[in-house]
């Protein structure tokens, strides 16, 4: 079973992500599990406070390091009474990209996956020295790192065994092999003119390889020749 940790102030963000399609699957078969944790319940004060204005002056609110150090210690003690692991992973664009490798890396993973999403302007620089590794989603800025975690959740998840129908397709698909996935069709085999190409249609698996692959060699050069 592949289990995660989701560290959040929102976690009824959730509630439908975790509620539908194959993710609902997998959790009731148990292939996978998911567990929220807001870590305001560790915030300051009467209002449970968990951010702060940053030292030194500058715009928005930090996250302080007290909720989630010890919203963490809770959790790596209760794993740790359950016979498990932590791995701890920061959720902030100064991580390093999350790729298809990564994916295929942390699905593997025997320990607690525990993802921390941040919210306003960021974490106060000690929360750093609690993880194990920093992620970012990509270059670019959301209002927290829940999508990013969601994100994280769906494609770490359908590489774990069981989870998809058919585990063959997450070894023929984009990035797998450092290349984007060749063209793909389906019924009819032609449509006001576009038809489906006479290789595939050929019914000799040489020449559909041979296509497929030439296809996305060309298609890898002209949309992301980065990946070559």
């Amino acid at each position: 079973m592949l289990h995660i940790d989701v560290l959040t102030l929102f976690p009824k963000i959730f509630s439908s992500f975790l509620e539908e399609s194959l993710i609902k699957k997998s959790i009731e078969q148990q292939y996978l599990k998911v567990d929220l944790v807001n870590y305001r319940r560790h915030g300051r004060g009467k209002h449970l406070q968990v951010d702060d204005t940053p030292y030194g002056g500058g715009p928005g609110m930090l996250l302080r390091i007290e909720p989630i150090a010890e919203t963490l210690e809770e959790q790596k003690k209760k794993n740790h009474a359950a016979g498990l692991e932590t791995h701890t992973v920061l959720l902030t664009p100064q991580g390093q990209p999350f790729t298809q490798a990564k994916a295929k890396q942390l699905s593997r993973c025997k320990a607690v996956l525990t993802l921390i999403c941040g919210r306003y302007e960021g974490f106060d620089e000690r929360i750093r020295s609690l993880v194990d590794e920093e992620i970012s989603g990509g270059d670019f800025i959301c209002l927290g790192g829940e999508v990013i975690a969601m994100t994280m959740i769906e494609t770490i998840s359908r590489l774990v065994p069981n989870i998809l129908g058919n585990q063959e397709s997450t070894e023929r698909e984009s990035f797998t092999q450092s290349l984007l996935e060749y063209p793909q069709y389906t019924r009819p085999a032609s449509y006001e003119g576009m038809d489906v190409p006479k290789e595939l249609l050929s019914g000799n698996h040489k020449v559909i390889t041979e296509w497929r692959e030439e296809q996305a060699l060309v298609r890898t050069k002209k949309r992301r020749p980065d990946l070559l």
